[in-house]
C-alpha cells in the first residue's frame, strides 16, 4: 500500500474511520506513517494527534478503542479508509459518531445482530439472551429446532398471525445461534450469492 504523506507538509493524511459491519462513518482523523504502522502492530486504530503533538491510539484513555478490520488508500494515494469495530462511543460527547449520529445501518437485521452480541456480552441475567447463551450451543441449537417445528405446524394452518410470529421466533433463535458459531447472516449471505454466481456462470 502506497501512501504519499509527501503530499501535506507535515506528513499527516486524512483518515476516514467507518464502521466495518453498518458501514456508518464514525469520525475523521490523521495518520502519519508511524501511526499507520502502529495501527496494524496494535490492531487499534491510532492516529497523529496534532493537538497532542504525538501518536494518539483511539479509546487508550476511555477504552472505547477502534478494532482495525481493514485500510485502503484512495486511487490518488493521499486519503485512507480504515475500517474498524468500534468499542463503544466513538465521540469525546459519547455520540455513536463525531457527526452526533446513530451507528446505525439501513438493514433492521444488522441492527438485531447487534443487538444480540451486546446482550450476550452484556451478561445480564435478566436478558433472555444472556441466559440463553450462558446455557450453551446445545440449548441454542435446540431452540432453533423447537421454533422450525413451530413453524412447520402453524404453516399448515390459515392463522397469518401464528405464522408470522413462529417464522419471527425461527430467525431470532438462528441469529442467536449464527453468534454463538462465530457468524452473522452476511457469512450466509456471501455463501448465497456464490451459489449463485456459479449457476448463473454455469448457464453461459
Amino acid at each position: 500500500m502506497e501512501i504519499n504523506y509527501a503530499k501535506y507538509p507535515d506528513g499527516l493524511v486524512p483518515a476516514i474511520v467507518q464502521d466495518s459491519k453498518t458501514g456508518k462513518v464514525l469520525m475523521l482523523g490523521f495518520m502519519n506513517e508511524e501511526a499507520v504502522a502502529q495501527t496494524k502492530a496494535l490492531g487499534k486504530v491510532t492516529f497523529f494527534s496534532r493537538s497532542k503533538n504525538r501518536l494518539w491510539t483511539k479509546g487508550e484513555e476511555s477504552e472505547n478503542f477502534l478494532i482495525l478490520k481493514d485500510i485502503k488508500v484512495d486511487c490518488d494515494q493521499d486519503t485512507l479508509l480504515v475500517k474498524a469495530e468500534p468499542l463503544g462511543p466513538v465521540c469525546h460527547t459519547g455520540t455513536d459518531t463525531c457527526w452526533g449520529e446513530k451507528n446505525e445501518c439501513g438493514s433492521f437485521l444488522v441492527q438485531l445482530e447487534n443487538i444480540i452480541q451486546q446482550r450476550k456480552n452484556s451478561g445480564d441475567e435478566r436478558s433472555y439472551v444472556a441466559s440463553l447463551f450462558k446455557k450453551g450451543i446445545n440449548k441454542i441449537a435446540q431452540k432453533v429446532g423447537e421454533e422450525a417445528v413451530e413453524v412447520v405446524i402453524e404453516a399448515k394452518d390459515s392463522d397469518e398471525y401464528l405464522f408470522l410470529n413462529e417464522s419471527a421466533d425461527l430467525l431470532f433463535h438462528y441469529l442467536i445461534l449464527l453468534n454463538a458459531k462465530g457468524y452473522r447472516l452476511e457469512d450466509v449471505m456471501k455463501v448465497l450469492r456464490s451459489r449463485h454466481e456459479t449457476k448463473k456462470a454455469d448457464q453461459k
